[in-house]
C-alpha cells in the first residue's frame, strides 16, 4: 500500500534527487521583492559565477536570510543547485557596506559595479577575482580612501580583461611604437595607435596610457596603487568608459545615474 507524502516530504525528496548543495561566499548584487515574504536575489558567487538564487521568508526580520540577502551586503551562502535554480537555504553576512549608504554617488557607483558583474560574469564558472574586485571597490568607496574618478576606471577596465575584453596596449597597432604622446586609444578595435601612424580616437598623455597598462597587466595586490593628475584621470575615465560602452553595446542605466551625479 502507498501512503501520500506531504508537500515538504516531496520537496525533501526533491533536493535529494536532483540538487546539490552548495557552500560559497557571494555579493547580492540584485535584489526582488516575490510576495509578502520572499526575495529573488541576483549573486556574484566565488564558485558559481552569477547566479539567480530564490530565498524563502528572507523578509522576515527574524530570518538570518533577511540582512544576508540584501542588496550589496556579502554573504556565506549556503546554496541548493537544483537543475533549473538555485534555492539559498542559509546565509549569514559577512560585510553589509553600511557606509555606502552615507554617500548618494558611492552608493550609485557600487551600483553601477555590480550591474557591471551581472552583465560580463557568467553562471557556473570560478569567479574569485571578479568578487575580490568588487568587494575592494566597496571597500575603498566606504572608506573615501580613494578617488572615485579613478575607481571607476580601474574596475571597468579590470573586470573586462577578466572577462576575456583585454584591450592591446602593448604598442601602436601599426608601427609597435611603446610610446608616443599621445597615444590613440580606438574604441572599436581595442587597440593603441601612435600619431605618426594615423592615430584617430580618445587621446591618451603617457600618465594615462600607463595607467591603463597598468590596470591590465599588474598582480592585483598592487592593482589600486597609482595615482594622477587631474587631467589624466579625467582621459582616463572617459576613455575606459567608452571602451565599456562599446563591448557592452549598450549604456548601464546605473552608469548613467552616477554621471548624472558626478
Amino acid at each position: 500500500m502507498h501512503s501520500l507524502r506531504t508537500g515538504q516530504e516531496k520537496d525533501s525528496a526533491w533536493h535529494r534527487r536532483d540538487s546539490v548543495q552548495v557552500k560559497t561566499q557571494g555579493l547580492i548584487i540584485r535584489e526582488q521583492p516575490v510576495g509578502e515574504s520572499d526575495r529573488l536575489v541576483t549573486v556574484l558567487t566565488k564558485d558559481e559565477g552569477v547566479v539567480r538564487a530564490f530565498a524563502r521568508r528572507a523578509k522576515s526580520l527574524k530570518d538570518s536570510k533577511n540582512a544576508a540577502t540584501g542588496l550589496l551586503c556579502y554573504s556565506r551562502l549556503n546554496l541548493y543547485k537544483g537543475r533549473e535554480k538555485y534555492i539559498i537555504n542559509d546565509a549569514f553576512p559577512i560585510e553589509v557596506f553600511f557606509g555606502l549608504r552615507k554617500d548618494i554617488t558611492a552608493l550609485a557607483l557600487g551600483q553601477y559595479f555590480c550591474s557591471l558583474a551581472a552583465e560580463l560574469v557568467p553562471e557556473g564558472v570560478e569567479s574569485g577575482d571578479y568578487l575580490r574586485l568588487v568587494l575592494n571597490a566597496l571597500h575603498f568607496l566606504c572608506e573615501g580612501t580613494k578617488p572615485q574618478i579613478l575607481l571607476k576606471p580601474i574596475v571597468e577596465l579590470r573586470m573586462l580583461s577578466v572577462a576575456g575584453f583585454m584591450p592591446d596596449l602593448v604598442g601602436c597597432s601599426r608601427c609597435g611604437a611603446y610610446e608616443a604622446d599621445p597615444m590613440a586609444f580606438q574604441v572599436q578595435e581595442g587597440n593603441i595607435r601612435c600619431k605618426a601612424c594615423g592615430g584617430e580616437g580618445y587621446l591618451l598623455s603617457p600618465a594615462a596610457l600607463t595607467a591603463m597598462r597598468h590596470i591590465i597587466y599588474t598582480d592585483f595586490e598592487k592593482l589600486f596603487s597609482f595615482t594622477l593628475s587631474e587631467g589624466a584621470a579625467k582621459e582616463l575615465g572617459e576613455t575606459v568608459e567608452a571602451y565599456t560602452v562599446q563591448v557592452l553595446q549598450k549604456r548601464p542605466q546605473t552608469l548613467d545615474f552616477y554621471n548624472n551625479l558626478v
